[in-house]
């Protein structure tokens, strides 16, 4: 007989939000510990030879990251450094504590998603502990951007006259023509190749979908959980680990009477006539047979910890196995290739020569690099703007003449910097373009693998439908800009408009934006021809943001960590 032990489980919470007009990324936060423990043994879980499964979660709502300023401060600034996996950063509010990590690429070199996020599945009676189970299993994986996803969203609108049966607790929601899983198919399946998805939030105590939607981005695994979670075979489909969450039937009334009558307004009587009616019956009926289908099914449900345990066991072998390295294989890629037909230097005149001696030069005081980076950077907005589409339009002068201009091809212009060095350039851009809106991703190295990792991201809402100027100070390798073309591909923004703007590019960076985005058009005031082994433009121009911000880089200093020169 095998014995089990239990492994410790860490406090914290991993979920994604937004708000009407910001996407923002998963974090970890503290939760309470559950004060019971149970005995374990070696039957406490059934295993089957499968191996895909379904399930899904809610949706928690986080706070933001506050903004970095867009203006610099001439006193020095402390310096954002990465952060390494043992030891991840901590954002304090009054009331809680936000760990933040790292997504590591989910792309190869040539730009298309390599890893799909692991989705797990979990099924079981009307409360049952489906969402008590993906908190333990969250709380036991301890990794980066795990989505929460719950069925609960997808119930369809409800027709008037069902509105009025719902009312009177004569409507069936535990019944599969209560879901729309044509719907709950499609968002699944996006979230599951790393596309940005909005997720309906269903009112239950109007019967209603809420007018604004959630946003989620960015899952590495995807905890799915649901009443009927493989009741589709289209959904089942997606679906790499299937848990059954069994629990007796008594436990499941007095829980589902609590929740029923203290977070939903019901009343006692109501809640019981409804679960004799629907819930009882459509669990004998529809949810308790899809038990053959599960890979591992849980008695006790969040109680069990041998069988989280294994769960959490396989799950770390298969994200294991999808592990993937971006900057190395930059590094080799593209040596002695001509340079490509969508990159745009500008004119090295005197005057930007001049400003280019005077922000390469090591002695430069930091009002002068100030002062002549944004000259350069106001010079190349300008440019950049030169390559957008304009349509042909006729205006009537003052004195009333015909006027043959031109005008914007597109519904707008939207700039996105890549924090912190990027930032700098959105003075500029703002300068040229009135009431421009603007997006940040933070995107930093680990300094334990080497690899760009995604930390947070603020966009626009409806960023889709807009040309996009992408901003960063420096390229190297092109790791970051890389990794922030990606998530703009993954909130469909058009390739073709995505204009990448640089103050100084190497040939490496250039070469691997254009080979993975052939359509992004990159634009630069130079290009350098090297890279060293620490990933640094030679001659280059130093890290662009320390530089520029006042604050000192370490001796193992990576341009990379400021999303520049990466």
């Amino acid at each position: 007989m095998c014995s089990y032990a239990a492994r410790p489980v860490r406090d914290g919470n991993m979920a994604m939000t937004m708000n009407q007009e910001d996407v923002e990324m998963p974090h970890k936060e503290d939760e309470e510990k559950d004060e019971q423990s149970m005995p374990q043994s070696d039957r406490s879980v059934q295993l089957k030879r499968k191996h895909s499964g379904s399930g899904e979660d809610s949706l928690d709502s986080l706070v933001g990251h506050p903004c970095c300023p867009l203006t610099p401060s001439l006193s020095p600034r402390k310096r954002t450094t990465s952060q390494s996996k043992t030891e991840p950063p901590l954002l304090r509010t009054d009331n809680r504590t936000i760990y933040t990590a790292g997504r590591p690429p989910w792309y190869n070199v040539t730009g298309t998603t390599f890893k799909e996020a692991f989705v797990i599945g979990l099924c079981g009676g009307s409360a049952s502990g489906k969402t008590t189970v993906a908190n333990k299993i969250i709380e036991a994986l301890d990794v980066p951007w795990v989505v929460l996803l719950s069925m609960d969203s997808f119930y369809k609108v409800l027709t008037k006259d069902e509105q009025e049966l719902a009312a009177k607790n004569e409507y069936n929601f535990d019944h599969p023509e209560a879901f729309d899983f044509e719907l709950l198919v499609t968002v699944l399946r996006k979230l599951k190749k790393g596309k940005s998805i909005k997720v309906p939030v269903y009112d239950f105590n109007s019967h209603c979908r809420r007018k604004d939607w959630k946003t989620v981005y960015g899952a590495n695994v995807v905890i799915f959980e649901g009443i009927l979670a493989f009741a589709n075979k289209e959904l089942l489909k997606l679906l790499d680990m299937k848990v059954f969450v069994d629990t007796d039937s008594d436990i499941r009334l007095v829980r589902r009477l609590k929740r029923d009558i203290s977070c939903r307004g019901r009343d006692i009587n109501g809640v019981i006539k409804q679960y004799n009616k629907f819930v009882k019956p459509s669990f004998e009926q529809y949810i308790e047979p899809t038990m053959q289908v599960a890979d591992i099914v849980v008695p006790r449900g969040g109680e069990n910890f041998v069988a989280l345990d294994l769960i959490v066991q396989h799950v770390h072998s298969q994200l294991e196995k999808r592990e993937i390295t971006v900057r190395s294989a930059l590094a080799s890629a593209h040596q002695g290739q001509p340079l490509p037909k969508t990159l745009s230097v500008m004119e090295s005149t005197p005057q930007v020569r001049g400003m280019h001696t005077i922000i390469r030069n090591k002695d430069t005081n930091r009002d002068e690099f100030i002062f002549y980076s944004k000259r350069l950077m106001r010079l190349l907005i300008e440019h950049a703007l030169s390559f957008l589409p304009l349509k042909p339009v006729q205006v009537e002068t003052p004195q009333g003449s015909i006027y043959d201009g031109r005008r914007l091809s597109g519904k707008r212009i939207t700039g996105v910097s890549i924090l912190r060095a990027g930032e700098t350039m959105e003075q500029a851009l703002m300068a040229v373009c009135k009431d421009i809106r603007l997006g940040k991703i933070l995107i930093q190295t680990n300094h334990d693998t080497g690899e760009p990792e995604l930390h947070y991201l603020r966009l626009p809402k409806d960023i889709s439908e807009d040309y996009v100027i992408l901003m960063d100070s420096t390229v190297s390798t092109g790791a970051a800009a890389l990794m922030a073309v990606r998530v703009l591909l993954d909130h469909d923004v058009q390739e073709h408009k995505i204009f990448l703007l640089s103050l100084l590019m190497a040939e490496m960076g250039v070469h691997s934006v254009a080979y993975a985005f052939p359509k992004v058009r990159i634009i630069t005031t130079a290009v350098d021809k090297k890279v060293n082994d620490q990933f640094h433009i030679i001659p280059g121009i130093g890290n662009f943001g320390d530089r520029y911000f006042g604050t000192d880089a370490p001796s193992d200093w990576y341009e990379s960590d400021e999303g520049m020169d990466c």
